[in-house]
């Protein structure tokens, strides 16, 4: 019995493509969230100064705050992707790996 996968037989598996193009457009989606979120530190210190000084709590203003929330945001970013990847990616990967695998060994 070998271990070794068709790649070709994955590849045109209709089951792939849907998979990947899903992926695909949930990674796009994510990288552009992120982005933004990144891009909206240095666009409100510019432009919304008035609202990053606020202050909260002693020192720490809004902008402070807003700083520290990348940190947060980056881990739920990983968060909420690892959990759609097991839950979602990662079953019809096992999946197609599997019929393909009995493909090979017939």
């Amino acid at each position: 019995m070998s271990n070794s996968i068709d790649w070709a037989i994955v590849i045109a598996d209709p089951r792939f493509q849907v998979l990947a193009r899903r992926k695909t457009r949930f990674l796009w989606g994510l990288m552009a969230f992120s982005v933004a979120y990144y891009f909206a530190l240095p666009i409100g210190a510019a432009y919304f100064q008035e609202i990053f000084r606020v202050r909260v709590w002693g020192v720490v203003n809004v902008g402070l705050l807003f700083a520290l929330s990348e940190f947060v945001i980056a881990w739920v970013v990983a968060f909420y992707y690892s959990r759609i990847a097991n839950r979602d990616f990662d079953r019809l990967a096992a999946e197609i790996v599997a019929d393909v695998s009995t493909q090979t060994e017939a």
